[in-house]
């Protein structure tokens, strides 16, 4: 297999990606953060011949917070093809369940960074039987490759939309009389099997390093956490997802 070289416009949001997660490996060098932050906004406004990239220059500030970087980074991160499948390249079919059976839980997923961790939310949430999923923020949609090939076909199956803001989509579940469960690592939330589960029902799952924000959390009708043994104390995001959905739908079926 012949490796083809990167086309130019490829090699240019590569470029960006790699000064932006420089910023992000100096994050805790306030000095040397601040160099970087303006050599790559002035690297960015000279690629006024690739407007969609110079745009991102107004996204950097000296002042801006951790969020807003990962908020610029995931773009030029996909933009560039950084993100690899493995998965699929060992499993190139499924077998669909001969009945295929849904309840009412809606899967939420919030400025979640790995489009290969989408795809996985809509296998696992087809998988379990979840009635839809809701894409917001930066969170990639299965137009993307990425998304496509992790979830096994399993986005067309399964009903989707997005949302720019999850407050907006939480308001909207609200208004439709759905509980809602934040899932997070918070020490002295129930565990999953502990919470009295209501259907319908809507599991909030954030970003894999910063998790939900606190005003997403406290807005919802219950927080959880999934227990732990071992040193670690928080999942893979897919794995937490089947987690919660499995014991979600244990409960409905009792």
């Amino acid at each position: 297999m012949i490796n083809r070289p990167a086309s130019p416009e490829t090699r240019l949001w590569q470029l960006a990606a790699m000064q932006a997660q420089e910023i992000e490996q100096a994050w805790d060098n306030p000095p040397q953060r601040e160099r970087l932050i303006i050599a790559c906004r002035q690297w960015l406004e000279k690629q006024d011949h690739l407007p969609q990239l110079a745009r991102l220059a107004r996204l950097l500030e000296p002042q801006m917070e951790r969020r807003q970087l990962w908020s610029l980074l995931v773009p030029l991160e996909r933009a560039a093809g950084r993100e690899r499948v493995t998965d699929t390249t060992i499993l190139s079919s499924d077998t669909p369940a001969a009945t295929p059976s849904t309840f009412p839980v809606t899967v939420v997923a919030d400025n979640i960074r790995s489009a290969f961790n989408t795809g996985g939310f809509f296998r696992t949430a087809d998988c379990f039987g979840a009635s839809d999923i809701w894409l917001c923020g930066y969170s990639a949609t299965p137009e993307h490759p990425q998304v496509a090939a992790a979830a096994m076909d399993s986005h067309r199956h399964i009903p989707w939309q997005t949302f720019d803001r999850v407050a907006d989509a939480v308001d909207k579940l609200h208004r439709s009389n759905v509980f809602t469960v934040a899932i997070e690592t918070v020490a002295d939330a129930p565990a999953i099997d502990e919470i009295p589960w209501h259907f319908p029902c809507a599991i909030l799952f954030g970003n894999e390093r910063f998790g939900l924000d606190p005003q997403t959390i406290t807005s919802c009708r219950a927080v959880a956490r999934i227990p732990t043994y071992g040193y670690k104390n928080s999942l893979n995001v897919v794995s937490a997802l089947a987690v919660t959905l499995w014991s979600a739908r244990c409960s409905y079926n009792r």
